[in-house]
């Protein structure tokens, strides 16, 4: 007898198989992380053609398969028609999928990750459609957050409060504009400029090579592959309000938030093992608009 049950899910990744059939990476809230064949859907007179699309949240009757499960009936909850209307948002929804995906377990509820990345996908929904400068900089701002909130709920979100070594609060010095401090991607947060030079100083002894940290800004291309970093003031202040519920009012200020978006996309892809694809689709999203 064909076993089945029943799962609340949202499509996060699809895939062509067959003919005519799509394999579905789903988050379910009842068993994590699952793959299932959604049959015939890429046919024109498919009954759940549209409830395969991505970013659709499903009730869901699933038979249980030697190698996959099957998805046999989908009845939509809720879907999120406005993140594929624009670049921007279509990318930073990919960007936050990828990062469920990476941090998700399977065969295990996953209630908390399911509404965290519903939520942080209905605030980018909402955001403004209009493809200017200001819009691009909020769209940032909460790509960001959504990031710092995934690694959070993994327990991998970075230390921005306090210096990493210390445990000295850090506190934005806006009155110095040649004031910094230092990011360690693989220490896991914040440091003092002084310590981050202590803290390379033991690696280069411990491996024999030279570490160094990027004195210009994080968001420069050069500075794809450093491990650690110097941030400004503004930089820092970003960070720091991430873990919040909420963002702060007047959040426009796109150069802080690129470069922390980089830095964050760093660390995340070190932390999880993982290569977040959709980092290329935000590069180019902005890279449209004249900074």
């Amino acid at each position: 007898m064909t076993r089945t049950y029943k799962a609340t899910g949202i499509n996060l990744k699809s895939a062509p198989i067959g003919e005519s059939d799509r394999l579905l990476t789903v988050l379910t809230r009842e068993f994590g992380l699952i793959k299932a064949v959604a049959p015939g859907v890429r046919k024109q007179r498919s009954s759940i053609g549209g409830r395969s699309e991505l970013f659709v949240v499903n009730e869901l009757l699933i038979a249980k398969g030697r190698s996959l499960d099957k998805i046999t009936q989908a009845s939509t909850v809720e879907s999120h028609p406005g993140l594929s209307r624009n670049l921007g948002k279509l990318s930073a929804a990919q960007y936050l999928a990828e990062l469920a995906i990476a941090s998700a377990l399977s065969d295990e509820p996953q209630e908390s990750l399911f509404l965290l990345l519903g939520e942080h996908l209905s605030r980018l929904e909402g955001l403004s459609d209009r493809t200017e400068i200001q819009s691009a900089a909020v769209l940032v701002a909460h790509l960001t957050q959504g990031i710092f909130h995934l690694l959070a709920l993994a327990g991998l979100a970075p230390q921005v409060q306090v210096c990493c070594a210390t445990r000295q609060p850090l506190i934005p010095n806006f009155t110095d504009p040649d004031w910094k401090t230092g990011f360690s991607i693989p220490s896991g947060g914040t440091f003092s400029l002084p310590e981050l030079v202590n803290l390379e100083a033991e690696l280069s002894s411990q491996t024999g090579s030279l570490y160094r940290s990027a004195s210009r800004s994080p968001q420069t291309s050069n500075s794809k592959h450093l491990t650690n970093f110097h941030i400004n003031a503004r930089e820092l202040a970003a960070l720091q309000q991430l873990g919040s519920a909420e963002l702060e009012e007047g959040i426009t200020d796109r150069t802080a938030w690129m470069s922390v978006e980089n830095i964050l996309r760093q660390y995340a892809q070190y932390h999880l093992g993982c290569t977040i694809r959709s980092g290329s689709s935000i590069d180019t999203y902005l890279e449209s608009f004249e900074f």
